[in-house]
């Protein structure tokens, strides 16, 4: 029972991680009709910028700050303007294209700029074990769990309780009625992009201790992002999060329970009974399309 409560927590905190990630692709998808196939890389590369201003001398706390605003411009803002505006104007087949070739592009600038090795990265809190009924759970679990479900509780509020966060669910739903409504379009589009950049750096403060910062990262997280958000419904915000906490727990007991040889295998086995049993996803919504 113990091991089982371990396994579940760290599982809860994988989970969690991917849940971010997994909301990017969503949001992405619901405003802009964009699949951003370089998202695993948009999460290992706020650790390198976190590292490259701790090395000028910066705090932690300050180059995480750091951070967070510097991928909220090369992220967000240089990746809307440079890569998704024009690219969609001919489709979204290009525009998937464009962002393999970005995440190829990101991850070896990473391996030749900065390098090619694993750097540790400062933990949000010094080592150590708590007791819950028998079980030692890691601290960083804890913190990690308390992080994510603190940053999803924030952007749900966002999303639902905040003109803005309605005025983006309008975009996301209808573009052209909530154009004729009032609605600066656009301008929630940009934010979208805005938010999943900012998801992607918190996710990456999360997982960098835990993984190291490495420029392989992103095959690992944009992968179990993407199989998230397809397993929950990719055109549901709640589905992102459901998909990302089934996958990181499920995730974690197979690897214990059954064969850690064939722990990449579990998550497509998941996948493919989703999309036979339900295809649109655990919570997503049938959407019909004329043709």
């Amino acid at each position: 029972m113990a091991s089982f409560i371990q396994l579940l927590v760290s599982g809860l905190a994988t989970g969690a991680i991917y849940a971010l990630i997994a909301v990017g692709f969503t949001l992405l998808w619901q405003t802009s009709q964009t699949i951003n196939f370089a998202q695993g890389e948009f999460v290992m590369l706020p650790a390198f910028f976190i590292l490259i201003a701790m090395n000028y001398g910066a705090p932690f706390w300050l180059s995480c700050l750091i951070g967070i605003a510097v991928s909220i411009v090369v992220l967000g803002i240089a990746f809307k303007y440079i890569i998704v505006d024009p690219m969609l104007k001919h489709g979204v087949l290009p525009l998937v294209i464009s962002s393999i070739a970005l995440a190829l592009f990101l991850k070896e600038a990473v391996k030749d700029f900065y390098s090619s090795q694993a750097q540790p990265f400062p933990v949000l809190v010094e080592a150590s074990d708590v007791h819950i009924f028998g079980a030692v759970i890691s601290s960083q679990s804890l913190v990690v769990l308390a992080v994510a479900i603190a940053t999803v509780i924030g952007m749900t509020f966002l999303l639902n309780r905040t003109r803005l966060g309605r005025m983006m669910q309008a975009t996301a739903q209808n573009p052209t009625l909530a154009r004729i409504l009032g609605v600066p379009v656009r301008r929630m589009v940009l934010y979208t992009f805005l938010l999943n950049a900012v998801l992607c750096a918190i996710a990456s403060i999360l997982i960098s201790p835990i993984y190291l910062a490495k420029f392989t990262n992103g095959e690992t997280l944009g992968m179990a992002a993407f199989l998230a958000a397809i397993i929950g419904g990719f055109n549901q915000v709640r589905g992102a999060i459901l998909g990302g906490v089934i996958l990181g727990i499920l995730d974690n007991l197979s690897a214990a329970y059954l064969s850690s040889q064939y722990r990449a295998a579990f998550p497509l086995i998941i996948l493919i009974i989703v999309i036979l049993v339900r295809p649109q996803g655990l919570l997503g919504r049938v959407e019909e399309r004329t043709v």
